[in-house]
């Protein structure tokens, strides 16, 4: 759509012939008090061509004004709305770095890896698949710490988990520190949404308690999914050196109106991902952006171009 943006500059249209009709009634003025002795050249006589030529010179004077002033007047190009959405959504991921993920009991591309591993590989592709989400980044041990704020920056966050090691935050098992850590988040931000995957394969052995953590996360509306990682044994038991909490896991995702999931293998990790997508829809509010583009350097184009014939024309007349 065209419009215009200084649409009230406009009205200098008629601007060359109230000057011409000013100057006509002050020369013919005899009590005029300021004589104009330049005044002649504003008069169609002045223009020493022949009467064709003058008025070719006149229409494209005319021209060129009007195409000075529809320049000033800055016309643009509004083009059609353009919906920009932007998610509401943050979302904090907390792994667990303690001694038990050295585990290889998860397997990828055919060969037995260790849980981290497994967590990393599952976890990335999860990551790159969030481009509208803030994304962050805790790791935990003995301690938790926030390796990376929330941020949209996707792959700041895939190189960081990558670099990550175990026993980077210690042996044990603070899953109260993590959940604690992730609340401080979401109540610097308490108008937005948030969500915390909490990613271990222990019980909570070190930290704060996580009954009282997960009680501050449900006031502070933090929706948590739970996620107990590691194989099964053939005889139904768990592996080695594993004392994954299930009970407690699963009482901190219904008291914060989240999901606890099992991921004994790669493939359960990945539907565990696939089912987040499901269960949090990306919430948008939606903006509109209607692209515009500048066009008055086309009716300047134009009226330096007319000026420029209407000289030519006189030039030629005068010399012919």
């Amino acid at each position: 759509m065209f419009e215009f943006q200084w649409i009230y500059f406009l009205v200098l249209l008629p601007l060359p012939i109230l000057m011409r009709r000013l100057f006509k009634s002050v020369q013919s003025s005899q009590q005029a008090a300021l004589k104009l002795p330049d005044i002649s050249v504003f008069q169609e006589d002045a223009i020493s061509v022949p009467g064709r030529s003058k008025k070719i010179i006149k229409i494209l004077m005319i021209l060129a004004w009007l195409a000075v002033v529809i320049a000033v007047a800055r016309p643009i190009w509004v083009g059609d709305p353009i919906s920009l959405s932007q998610s509401a959504r943050n979302i904090m991921m907390a792994v667990d770095l303690s001694g038990s993920m050295e585990q290889r009991d998860f397997r990828v591309g055919g060969a037995n890896v260790s849980r981290l591993a497994a967590t990393k590989k599952v976890a990335t592709d999860f990551i790159l698949r969030r481009e509208n989400d803030r994304l962050g980044l805790i790791l935990f041990g003995d301690n938790a710490y926030v390796q990376v704020p929330l941020t949209l920056d996707r792959h700041s966050i895939v190189r960081l988990l990558d670099e990550a090691v175990l026993g980077l935050a210690g042996e044990r098992t603070a899953i109260g520190n993590a959940i604690a850590l992730a609340v401080k988040r979401t109540i610097e931000k308490p108008d937005e949404k948030h969500v915390l995957v909490l990613m271990t394969d222990g019980a909570a052995t070190a930290g704060v308690d996580v009954a009282e953590a997960t009680r501050l996360a449900a006031d502070a509306k933090l929706k948590i999914y739970t996620v107990g990682i590691g194989s099964v044994s053939r005889g139904g038991f768990m592996s080695r050196r594993n004392d994954l909490d299930e009970p407690a896991l699963k009482a901190i995702a219904e008291q914060t109106n989240g999901v606890y999931f099992r991921a004994r293998n790669t493939k359960e990790f990945e539907d565990i991902y696939a089912k987040l997508d499901e269960l949090e829809p990306v919430t948008e509010e939606e903006q509109w952006w209607r692209p515009r583009k500048d066009l008055f350097h086309w009716p300047l184009t134009v009226s330096l171009f007319l000026l420029m014939i209407a000289y030519l024309i006189k030039l030629r007349a005068n010399h012919g």
